[in-house]
Formats: C-alpha cells, structure tokens, sequence
C-alpha cells in the first residue's frame, strides 16, 4: 500500500464529473492494494478509493486524528474532491487530492539518521492511533516521504478501526522486518541499507540469526526480534489468530499493552539506529589539502555571486559531500536535493539541516549509477533520474566531473547530456585539470586517455546543450564556470541521443 511513482504504467482513466486535473501526465502506481488506487500527475497525487473502501476512509478523513495529524505535518494534506453533482463519491467512489511530494525518496537512499526518523514516526502515528480508537494497518518505509529533513506520512489508507478488546498491532511484524530489522543488519553485520532494495518485505528474522555470531543472539535487542522469532519458526508450531493470541475484556488493558509494545519497538530503533559512521568523504571540508584557504574563498564568492545572478527555486547538488554549497543555495532561497553516493557524509549533511530547518532533502544516491527503476516489471518505484529529470533550474557539479571522467570512465559528451536533462537553465560545474593531484592519483597510468584533456575538450562537449555565462580560474588551477542552457528544444533532442 505504497505511495510511490510509476512512470511505466500510464493509465488514462479521467472520471466523468472531476475536473481536469492535469490527467494527460498522470500514473497510475499502485496496484497491490485491494482498497484503492494512486496516480500522479504533475503537481498532486490523485487517490481513487474503491467501493468497499469508501465508508472507512470517509470516517478516517472526518476524524479528529486526520486533523490533528494534518496540522502537525506528521501526514500528507488530503482535499476530498467534488463532482459536478456536487457529490463526493464518482459510481461510488470517492477521490482525493493530495500535495505531491517532490523529491520521491525511497528508503535505500536513507542514511541511518533518515531511517530511524521515518521509524519514530511510524511509531509516533501508531500509538496516536491506538488512543483514538484507530489502529495502522500498515508499517513499511515506503509509507514515508521527506521533506527536507522531516518524514511525512503519505497513505492515509493504512488507518482502519482498531477492536478496543485487541492487544495485538496487526502491523507489528512488518515494522519489524522493514524498519527494524535493516537497521540491525546495518549495526551488527554492516549490510547497507541500500541492500533493502532487494528486499520489498524486509529482512526475515532467520536471516539476520544465520548470520550474527552465536553470542549476538543473546542481546537483548535482538533475543525476541531475532533469536525467539528463529526458534519459533523452526518448532513448526502453529500460531494462534490475532484474536486469540492478544485479547482481553478490558480495553484499556488492550491499550496498555499496545503501548508497552511500542514503547519497546522505539528503544529498540533508537540503540539500533545510533551508530555514527565516519569516512575519508566526511571529513572532506577539513582534511582536504589541495584548497587552500584563499581558493576555498573564492569559490564560495564564485557560487554565491552565481546563485545571486541566478536565483534559482530548485537547486540540484550532484556530490554535495557535507553539504557546504546546499546550505549556501538554501540561504538564497531555493529547495534542495542534496546527491552523495558516501552515507556518512550524506548523513552529517542531514544533521545539519535536521537542526537548522533548511529545504534541503539529502539522498544516498551515485549520478553515475543511479537508482533503477524496481518492483513487479521494473515498475513500482521510479528510477533516479526519472524522478530529477527536468526538475531543477540550477545544477551544482562541483569537483564531481573527474570522478565521472576517471573512475567511470565516462565521456564528455555523456556527462554533458545527462546535465542538459537534469537542469532547465543553469549549471554551475568545476573542472579539475590533469595537472591536480586528484587527477593525477585517479589516472593511474591512463595519460593516453585522459592526460590530455584540457578546458577546450570542457567547453566544446557541452557547447550543443550550454553556453559559457561567466568563468573563473582558482589559485589551485581548478576552473569554475557557469553554464546556460541553450535553445530548449534541440537541447533536449541533442541530451536524449547523448
């Protein structure tokens, strides 16, 4: 029951009655829930609740804890649409509006932090829930978006009553094995949150047992999750029913124990999801000794001076490390993503802006392999660059086209056309020469391929997509420039072939 894009199935299905809403671009993505639909068009997600749906969903949207979870900004806005009849419901049908939520990020583009944040509010909302008669049905990451650095839940589908007589939280397995779990795998064997995009249920219990050292299974964060769950499943026995298992003539007994659950489930995320790692990338900004304090300077001048020119409303940083020149775009105004294929520094970025409130949504994602479009016929989750693609009307790529040039070995051209889908006006790149000491200890030995290139090669690349708007040389040698978007459409056409 996720709330995620699909660019492959495009299904054209405008109702009678509801106005036109921008159909002609909408997707349908979501197929595996039995109550309802979702489709996205260019600036809301459209939500088609079916028949046997519509009296639940219409008692979850009149109560006061949609309302009180609205105004927090703990879940997504929902507008009920009318008909031309003046009704709510369409051959009865209901449908709804919601905010889309740009950019769509999946969990194995998390860092930690990222993780046990979209966790604690899963709790938060389960237990809110629990003391409004409500209960949620579902427990997965992909129920949750970002923006900025705060989670926003986006299926209001996942509410349903709950029976007042129950201890049971239908939805406990599945936070375990997709929130939970993960972040142990990540703790305790260093398996990457972005392996979980393998894994659309979560990690099973046996799993994570088989694979631990025998005296981890007695840990207690780990001995009901991981070890007792094992045991259990090899008994074979079989489990009572919900109902059999977890209730209790007194209700408030019932919410107690459900309490008492979840209480344990937020320990548990929150020791799980507290190692802070650290890499030769997050501490670049310091560690750094081919800028000197003076190249440092006037390449922050050079960016600020560009984003004052510019004033771009979106901004892409393609390698943003810690997050120097996202913090600088988000001072001037613009919202933010923030790329880096290194978790550490990309989490350090996110506990920057966690605390200082920044438009910036941070991602673990590499521009040179991105994210692939995944779920059943490669069609459930976007790819990366279907979800950027045109987005922006800034580029930063600074000190990222070597890495793209040295260590994929990727042409100029390419790396030209991939930027003239990305941004719809300006890109700001640094070009780092043969002759930097980066350059030189990435060459290893290939000067006949790459220790010829100069800022000629640079420019005539890019010249189909871009013209050169400003320029300037840094003490280092390092070349800043930034770039306009020639005529859109050849653009485009010249970007595609690239």
């Amino acid at each position: 029951m996720t709330c995620r894009a699909n660019l492959a199935q495009r299904i054209r299905l405008r109702p009678t009655g509801l106005p036109d809403l921008g159909w002609q671009s909408d997707q349908a993505f979501t197929f595996r829930d039995p109550a309802g639909q979702l489709h996205l068009t260019q600036t809301h997600a459209l939500r088609r609740i079916l028949p046997s749906a519509v009296q639940q969903t219409s008692a979850f949207l009149a109560s006061a804890l949609r309302a009180a979870l609205e105004r927090a900004g703990d879940l997504v806005p929902t507008e009920i649409l009318q008909s031309e009849t003046d009704s709510s419901t369409f051959s009865g049908e209901l449908w709804l509006r919601h905010p889309r939520i740009d950019p769509i990020s999946y969990p194995w583009e998390w860092t930690t932090a990222q993780w046990r944040s979209a966790a604690e509010l899963t709790l938060r909302l389960a237990g809110q829930a629990i003391d409004a008669g409500w209960t949620l049905k579902d427990a997965t990451p992909l129920n949750i978006l970002f923006v900025g650095a705060r989670p926003i839940f986006v299926d209001v589908l996942s509410f349903e009553r709950r029976d007042p007589h129950s201890s049971y939280w239908l939805a406990y397995g599945q936070f375990v094995r997709t929130f939970l779990l993960p972040l142990i795998a990540e703790k305790y064997l260093r398996w990457p949150l972005r392996a979980t995009l393998f894994s659309r249920d979560g990690y099973e219990p046996r799993a994570i047992y088989q694979a631990i050292k025998p005296w981890q299974r007695l840990y207690p964060d780990l001995l009901d999750v991981v070890t007792l769950a094992t045991l259990f499943e090899r008994t074979g026995a079989t489990k009572p029913g919900p109902s059999k298992l977890a209730s209790t003539s007194d209700p408030d007994l019932a919410t107690h124990i459900l309490h008492k659950r979840i209480a344990r489930l937020g320990k548990q995320i929150r020791r799980a999801g507290t190692r802070v790692r650290k890499s030769g990338w997050s501490d670049y900004g310091q560690s750094a000794t081919h800028y000197r304090p003076a190249d440092t300077d006037d390449k922050q001048r050079f960016v600020k001076a560009a984003l004052e020119r510019t004033r771009p409303a979106r901004v892409l940083d393609i390698g943003a490390n810690t997050g120097s020149y996202s913090l600088m775009a988000a001072d001037a105004g613009a919202k933010v993503v923030a790329l880096d294929s290194d978790a550490p520094a990309t989490e350090a970025l996110w506990r920057t802006v966690e605390g200082g409130g920044q438009q910036i949504t941070a991602l673990v994602a590499n521009i040179a392999r991105p994210t692939p479009a995944v779920g059943w016929r490669n069609s459930e989750q976007l790819s990366l660059l279907d979800r950027l693609e045109g987005k922006f009307d800034l580029v930063l790529m600074l000190a990222v086209i070597h890495h793209l040039i040295l260590r994929e070995q990727l042409p100029l051209a390419h790396i030209a056309g991939l930027c003239a889908t990305l941004t719809q006006r300006w890109l700001i790149l640094e070009w780092v020469p043969p002759s930097d000491p980066m350059f030189q200890e990435w060459l290893r030995g290939r000067d006949h391929l790459y220790g010829h290139l100069s800022e000629n090669d640079l420019i005539e690349a890019f010249a189909p997509f871009f013209r050169v708007a400003d320029r300037t040389e840094l003490g280092n040698s390092r070349l800043l420039l930034l770039l306009e978007r020639t005529n859109e459409d050849s653009t485009r056409e010249r970007a595609a072939r690239a």
